[in-house]
């Protein structure tokens, strides 16, 4: 697994494939393995025609896992995104993003407009500006040591998947004080490249997606039949709705 330093943190991705490049960025609690790997989306895109990146935001996977709360600034983590692409000698690319990794998408093209040709927030719709409800139960699901005393069914959710993937509990805690910074509807009315908003239809995490859409200049909507913040990940509805748009108004 090949790695590069950015900001003084390790930092472990993935480059597979050939022909217009995309950045997967993975969501809270995941790795670009359990988020685009293991559902298919490397393969996908690889077999689309596309030359995929994907990495393990800081303290996630493989990469370092600081338990200081500042090292997860959510502009911090877009950096880590930039310096990849600078790191592999990309200038331009098409990025996605899932949950925690659609805010960070949203930092990273505000900041670098010109390094984001088309870009995809899956399972973030409204959310991003309103914040998507009280997080403070899941960083305390984090954070105890006995799982059983756990009684809030969200934090319960994110305790069994950070312990089913073996993750380091405290700097997913950190983590998630750090990110859930909101994005202005101002801010986010200066994206002008085209973006694709994907929630699934039963997603009570996301907040709306036409919301969002609706303040974005190039916006567009992508409803997932069916499906939660978990199941849309992996769903072909989804996949298939990507690499139409993509077709139509990304890099390739």
């Amino acid at each position: 697994m090949p790695r590069f330093t950015s900001n003084g943190y390790e930092i472990a991705y993935m480059d597979q494939g050939a022909g217009p490049p995309i950045l997967l960025i993975h969501g809270f609690g995941s790795s670009y393995r359990v988020n685009w790997v293991n559902p298919g989306w490397v393969d996908t895109l690889v077999q689309a025609g596309r030359r995929v990146i994907a990495f393990d935001n800081r303290g996630h996977g493989a990469s370092d896992k600081p338990h200081d709360v500042g090292a997860y600034r959510p502009a911090a983590l877009a950096e880590d995104a930039r310096n990849l692409l600078d790191h592999l000698g990309i200038g331009r690319a098409d990025v996605m993003g899932y949950s925690m990794g659609a805010r960070i998408t949203a930092f990273l093209a505000l900041a670098h407009p010109g390094m984001v040709k088309a870009a995809v927030f899956g399972g973030l719709g409204y959310g991003i500006v309103t914040g998507i409800g009280d997080w403070a139960p899941v960083v305390a699901a984090l954070e105890v040591e006995d799982a059983s005393s756990i009684t809030d069914p969200i934090g319960l959710m994110f305790r069994k998947f950070a312990d089913q993937t073996g993750s380091d509990r405290i700097a997913l805690a950190a983590c998630m004080k750090a990110t859930r910074q909101p994005i202005s509807a101002d801010e986010l009315a200066l994206l002008h490249m085209p973006v694709l908003v994907a929630v699934g239809e039963k997603d009570e995490l996301a907040g709306s997606p036409e919301a969002l859409a609706e303040i974005i200049p190039a916006a567009e909507v992508l409803n997932i039949p069916k499906r939660d913040h978990m199941l849309a990940v992996g769903d072909k509805v989804y996949k298939a709705g990507v690499l139409d748009f993509l077709k139509r108004r990304g890099l390739g």
